[in-house]
């Protein structure tokens, strides 16, 4: 898969985290564990994304 092709995957499903963390914090009775999980897989995804970033600059 080509690089960019990969960011834009990452990218999609750091978005698609996100939708769902707003949605678990608007839930009256939002699971902390699930969030705390969600936050952090979105983190992961971000630091992947800034990685690849930045290794992509430095082959250009």
């Amino acid at each position: 898969m080509p690089l960019q092709n990969h960011l834009t995957e990452l990218e999609r499903k750091h978005r698609a985290l996100e939708r769902e963390i707003q949605d678990t914090l608007n839930r009256p009775s939002s699971d902390d564990m699930r969030l705390a999980e969600l936050k952090r897989k979105k983190l992961q995804l971000k630091d992947e994304i800034t990685r690849l970033r930045t290794s992509e600059s430095v082959v250009h």
